[in-house]
């Protein structure tokens, strides 16, 4: 594994943004296995010091293998609490919901005594759902984990959607958005996401990400500054900083 934990340095030449580290796997086994410990790290550091902690998590292809992983991490998984970073405006047993893909991948083995917390629920609407969620996220996160796609966007946060500027601005953990017109968001444009508020209260963050489109993306986006277009600079804001996990 390569793994350049400095800071990357930043270029006055660019707009100001804040330093992340890079952490570079030779292949996909090894990506999985490592971005599976940095979290299981994050948890058993929290572990060691309060009663509970709390896991938030993203949805897509890529982060299953990292998640069944994690699920055999040798930790007190009955004090950790799992909820998500967004989601579709789904019912959690959808196939297509992030609550199915944590259901399937992560609440296994030793991960199956955690607590999850999906961010709908049958009967629930969708304001009902977010005032949910805004009520549990006051709890700081051990870890944040983060996906990112070829269109710069993360969480539900998709660059040129009508609400993208009231998510960004809010003072809430989490907002319900409509992202019509963002092919990013592709048939399912009414969803949940975390905030920038929201993903203040984490104590870690963590952006995986594979292939040579999205490293070259990130870059973009780093380089760029501009939030509005490259939503997962959010990830930058802060003192926390941002580990980045990329194989190719």
């Amino acid at each position: 594994m390569l793994d350049d934990s400095n800071p990357v340095p930043h270029d006055p030449a660019q707009p100001p943004v804040r330093a992340y580290r890079w952490h570079e796997h030779r292949s996909t086994d090894t990506w999985t296995w490592a971005c599976a410990v940095a979290i299981a790290a994050e948890l058993r550091r929290d572990l060691a010091r309060r009663g509970r902690v709390r896991l938030l998590l993203s949805g897509g292809v890529s982060p299953a293998p990292v998640y069944r992983a994690l699920a055999r991490a040798p930790l007190d998984w009955a004090r950790v609490d799992i909820a998500l970073v967004d989601e579709r405006w789904l019912l959690p047993d959808d196939p297509d919901s992030n609550a199915r893909l944590v259901r399937q991948h992560l609440l296994r083995d030793n991960a199956a005594a955690a607590r999850f917390e999906s961010l709908t629920q049958s009967g629930r609407g969708l304001e009902e759902a977010v005032a949910f969620a805004n009520a549990h996220a006051r709890q700081p996160a051990s870890a944040v984990v983060l996906g990112m796609g070829e269109d710069g966007h993360t969480a539900s946060l998709f660059p040129g959607m009508s609400a993208l500027d009231r998510a960004l601005a809010s003072k809430q953990p989490y907002v319900a958005i409509d992202a019509t017109g963002s092919p990013g968001a592709r048939q399912w444009t009414k969803r949940i996401t975390l905030t920038p508020a929201g993903l203040a209260y984490a104590q870690s963050r963590l952006l995986l990400i594979q292939g040579a489109a999205k490293r070259a993306t990130f870059e973009q986006a780093v380089a760029s500054g501009d939030v509005r277009r490259w939503p997962v600079l959010i990830g930058l804001d802060g003192d926390v900083g941002l580990d980045v996990h990329w194989c190719p």
